[in-house]
């Protein structure tokens, strides 16, 4: 009997202990979904503090696909994804918003079952030249290429959010602001400028660029590649490039013909290379859109903050192969990606653009 009183008062004093949110950070369309792990008593960091609702709008899907329509969250499992949210200040750095776990539905869930139609079929039938525009309530855009989405080594990492938890400090305790409404959260950005608030349509597309595309094209060889900004050409990378080189060991494996090879891949991280061209903004992080493409006309999409925003460090490189190599001078590896489909060969032009001139 001694030892169940005793048992008694301790829970008691644990449930006294416990973090609570202050009141005045708590909205009133905002309800506390569960009291999670505040007592620290499992090795889970991001339990520590209630999770809060962020209130869902109405999203649909368009563009270049054949079922367009409403997007029914209720059939949809959720993810958790960890961030910590900073935006760019006005003096050029980086301004620190908080740390939090969020819970929702992935863009991967969401785009799963739409069937692509794409525009431009006829010339360049595969995927991965294709990206999505989310566009929230207030008009702002942001961008995400389908490679980002459907072929890195972890999936889930952007997810509409319908859950919000602080990751408090356990020794300031100090509370983040909380959000108030559903947001787009981008995993693996390092500035935080694509989480948006509010989502209410997601367009698919392809890019706009019409490039020659010559099939089995060999041997193949582009002695140097374009820069482009738009229509305007801002530089030219020759044989001569001389850069800091990094290796990377991998499994090489592709969609379609399976392993390619286990050997390691040794190059330039690509945004070291092109990254003067291109100085990062908040409308290339949030609307920036690359194709990379190669001389056959082989092309895919990269969004700007997946090339010079990620905070995983899985970096796309740029290799110089041997002067006669076939598939030279010059192809990229993307580190990040499950499939070698975007280890575009002979690169023949970078081309930037955004999601408002890609028409």
């Amino acid at each position: 009997m001694k030892t169940a009183f005793l048992l008694l008062i301790f829970s008691l004093s644990l449930t006294s202990c416990r973090y609570r949110p202050e009141k005045d950070h708590v909205t009133h369309n905002q309800s506390v979904v569960q009291s999670i792990d505040t007592s620290d008593m499992t090795n889970n960091f991001y339990d520590n503090t209630e999770t809060f609702t962020l209130p869902v709008q109405d999203l649909f899907i368009e563009g270049e696909i054949a079922n367009p329509g409403k997007v029914d969250f209720s059939v949809l499992q959720k993810h958790s994804v960890i961030v910590k949210e900073a935006l760019l200040d006005s003096a050029g750095g980086d301004r620190f918003i908080g740390a939090y776990r969020y819970d929702g539905y992935s863009l991967f869930d969401i785009l799963e079952k739409k069937i692509l139609r794409k525009s431009n079929s006829a010339e360049f039938n595969p995927i991965i030249d294709l990206y999505i525009e989310i566009e929230n309530k207030n008009g702002e855009k942001v961008v995400f290429s389908w490679g980002e989405i459907y072929y890195p080594n972890n999936l889930h990492r952007i997810i509409i959010a319908s859950e919000v938890s602080r990751i408090v400090p356990s020794k300031t305790k100090e509370l983040w602001p909380l959000p108030t409404t559903s947001k787009v959260v981008a995993g693996s950005d390092l500035v935080t400028e694509r989480n948006i608030s509010d989502p209410v349509k997601i367009t698919v597309r392809s890019i706009h660029k019409s490039l020659p595309v010559v099939k089995g094209m060999s041997p193949m060889y582009s002695s140097g590649f374009k820069l482009f900004n738009g229509e305007k050409q801002v530089a030219e990378i020759a044989s001569g490039l001389i850069s800091e080189e990094i290796t990377f060991n991998t499994i090489f494996y592709g969609r379609g013909k399976g392993i390619h090879s286990t050997s390691p891949f040794t190059g330039s991280m690509l945004k070291d290379v092109i990254g003067k061209y291109y100085p990062v903004s908040q409308l290339n992080l949030k609307t920036g859109l690359f194709c990379l493409a190669g001389k056959d006309g082989y092309r895919c999409a990269v969004s700007y903050s997946e090339l010079f925003n990620r905070n995983d460090q899985q970096e796309f490189l740029l290799i110089r192969t041997k002067p006669d190599e076939d598939g030279g001078l010059y192809r990229i590896f993307a580190a990040a990606d499950f499939f070698s489909d975007r280890a575009i060969k002979s690169v023949s032009g970078i081309y930037l653009s955004f999601s408002d001139t890609t028409e």
